[in-house]
């Protein structure tokens, strides 16, 4: 009995095995303290400083601190989550995740974490570096733009010799993961899907296996959880017989938000006994004709007419509402911006295949739309109000979240709506 201890988490007096992992003891009790790199086969790493706790008044990582009698823990302050929070925003802007596009998209510990803190956008922007997708491996592929050096394959995956098969190259921001192609050989297939797996995001993919399951039958898809949005409060007063006015506008990206918007079926017909669309696609009026109490707009600013068309938006309308991922990190038409604009048209005009002879001319008029350097999000060019991530939004999220703003109730989210894919 000497070995049981006391202590207590964000109030609560527990009794646990001295020297027991703080996070396990953590979660044994139902309270909840978040990792990404933490493996419980593996010595801890604390290399992404997610699971960072208060104990006795001091700020530490949970995953290398063991119980002892008398801690005093704090897990869920103001101030622990905003920094879990900040934390896991960086890591988003830092590398190139896209979510729709992402084998590991509902089984991926990082993409989880970021639904359970309602993260829509993150308050960094999104670097855009170019990295390395190294196919050389005899049965793996290494994907650095969603690597986030947590140092799980580097510490588990060995061969039955005991030599590492991956390693950490380079320093700094420069930093990262790149497999020893010899040692790769001599692991089995069950240990090849088993590096795959044990990775928290999608940098480790097996060749011809796929993690890819269909939605309901994925990791996170259902937790049961509701998200409330935080939004910024407006009481709009409207006279007698008046509706609701909103507008929507697309930019760069495929329209496939509005498409969305419509996906509420019959629905749109309650919809429409409180809310009138001024400018937008779905009425083809061109400029507004009156002040909006919503705008909409989905994708992002790759020209010179994008940022035209998003400023005149935001004088118009009182709240202004990010939807989809080209308009909160640029999405699919980002991808050009790991590449120099003259190399981008080049590649398009000069060195693309063309059916038509002598047409390789890059197109240059006063009627068409300078291209900008990149493809900026949004919210790097006019205030946001509110952002509703994914490719596209759900319509109950997209509509749940407008009726909130208008209404001005507190409408949850459900995990099923909340989704970056």
């Amino acid at each position: 009995m000497n070995n049981i201890v006391s202590i207590s988490i964000d109030g609560k007096e527990i009794k646990a095995l001295k020297g027991e992992n703080l996070v396990n003891v953590a979660r044994d009790n139902g309270f909840h303290i978040p990792t990404l790199c933490y493996f419980k086969k593996l010595f801890p790493l604390a290399t992404c400083r997610i699971c960072t706790v208060n104990i006795n008044g001091k700020n530490t990582t949970a995953c290398t601190t063991k119980v002892d009698d008398g801690m005093e823990v704090k897990v869920n302050t103001d101030e622990l989550l905003e920094n879990r929070k900040a934390i896991i925003e960086m890591l988003f802007a830092e590398g190139n995740h896209f979510c729709p596009s992402c084998e590991k998209s509902g089984n991926c510990e990082m993409q989880n974490l970021g639904y359970i803190m309602g993260i829509t956008h993150t308050r960094y922007p999104h670097l855009y570096r170019e990295k390395p997708v190294d196919f050389t491996p005899h049965r793996m592929l290494m994907n650095s733009n969603r690597c986030i050096l947590c140092k799980r394959c580097v510490e588990e995956i060995k061969t039955k010799d005991g030599k590492r098969v991956f390693s950490f190259v380079k320093r700094g921001n420069r930093t990262t993961v790149q497999i020893d192609y010899n040692e790769e050989r001599k692991l089995t297939d069950n240990e090849a899907i088993h590096a795959m797996q044990i990775c928290p995001v999608g940098a480790i993919l097996v060749k011809g296996v796929s993690e890819g399951k269909p939605f309901g039958e994925r990791k996170y898809d259902f937790l049961n959880k509701a998200i409330r949005p935080k939004l910024k409060r407006k009481k709009f007063e409207l006279k007698e017989g008046e509706k609701f006015v909103v507008g929507t506008t697309s930019l760069a990206g495929c329209f496939g938000c509005h498409m969305s918007l419509l996906d509420i079926d019959e629905e749109l017909l309650d919809m429409i006994e409180i809310v009138e669309f001024n400018k937008s696609p779905l009425t083809d009026i061109k400029r507004f004709s009156k002040r909006c109490h919503v705008g909409l707009i989905e994708g992002g600013c790759a020209n010179e007419e994008n940022v035209h068309v998003l400023r005149y938006f935001r004088e118009n309308c009182d709240v202004l509402i990010a939807f989809g991922e080209c308009a909160i990190m640029g999405g699919i038409p980002a991808m050009r911006n790991f590449v120099p604009l003259k190399e981008t048209l080049e590649e398009a005009y000069l060195n693309g295949v063309t059916t038509v002879l002598g047409a390789d001319v890059i197109p240059a008029s006063e009627d068409i739309p300078k291209l900008l350097d990149k493809v900026y999000p949004i919210n790097e060019v006019v205030d946001v109000d509110y952002y509703i991530p994914g490719c596209p939004p759900n319509a109950q999220h997209i509509w749940k979240v407008v009726k909130s703003i208008l209404l001005n109730e507190e409408i949850p989210i459900s995990h099923e709506e909340f989704k970056y894919d």
